[in-house]
């Protein structure tokens, strides 16, 4: 799908517990500031009327009704840990608004994983009103959906894996801890880079700050948004020491691109 118009909405720019972080008080979580208030990970890619939603966060109800989603058309995983699955059976309002089924995409193992958990959904039986319709589709590699190409890029997430995503000159790179060499020359030409970046300090499972920087410096990409942001980040104080074409992620923030013409 060429010269197509492709709007990325952040649903959630936030670390698993979310901002501000409940039983604290620190400045973070006492911030009026907007960009502090950050749901739980996930972003929606809308294009030629079709919606993309990447990940079910727990906060999905929240980002949906904040956004006025109307239609969710399919669905990506990245992994399958809480705070990017929970929000699952509230995908149930978007099968009655459509009456249709919604294709979820993921690892083999993440797909097994959310069939084991949230056995009520995927069990045989008769339709009983309460549960999603989803259709799990495994993928491992480069897969059309809705005429647009998108490549599975696998990364490292602690002592597990998880999966971004890549869409024309856009990926999203959520839950690394690292990224390897494949994947970053699969990300060779990105021009706009969404990354995990979770706080200063280092940390077991994901990027810190230093480090996703190192990682987008490699990459090469015009313009850097970090997210999975924990309540260490202030982005009244730290959003202005950035480098250049580096942003911090905040809640509603849209990013547009086009799809170059073949």
């Amino acid at each position: 799908m060429s010269g197509q118009r492709v709007t990325v909405t952040i649903l959630g720019s936030g670390t698993s517990t979310g901002v501000p972080v409940p039983a604290c008080s620190c400045p973070v979580c006492s911030s009026r500031t907007p960009q502090n208030q950050r749901t739980r990970c996930s972003i929606l890619i809308s294009f030629a009327g079709r919606n993309i939603l990447v990940d079910t966060s727990t906060d999905l109800r929240q980002q949906s009704l904040r956004e006025q989603i109307s239609r969710i058309d399919a669905v990506l995983y990245t992994h399958t840990h809480a705070d990017h699955v929970n929000g699952i059976d509230d995908l149930r309002p978007f099968n009655l608004a459509s009456g249709e089924a919604i294709p979820i995409y993921g690892s083999r193992e993440d797909l097994d994983v959310l069939r084991r958990v949230f056995a009520y959904i995927f069990d045989d039986g008769d339709e009983p009103g309460y549960r999603p319709r989803l259709q799990p589709q495994p993928v491992s590699d480069v897969f059309t959906l809705f005429g647009l190409e998108i490549t599975p890029l696998p990364l490292l997430h602690g002592p597990g894996r998880s999966f971004g995503y890549r869409i024309g000159p856009f990926a999203y790179l959520t839950d690394c801890s690292s990224i390897p060499e494949t994947t970053l020359s699969a990300l060779a030409g990105i021009d706009i880079l969404v990354i995990d970046g979770l706080r200063f300090r280092p940390h077991a499972s994901h990027l810190s700050i230093s480090e996703a920087l190192a990682f987008a410096e490699r990459i090469g990409a015009r313009q850097t948004i970090l997210t999975h942001l924990s309540h260490d980040v202030d982005y009244s104080r730290h959003a202005s020491l950035m480098p250049a074409g580096t942003e911090l992620a905040y809640d509603g923030q849209r990013l547009v691109f086009q799809l170059d013409p073949s």
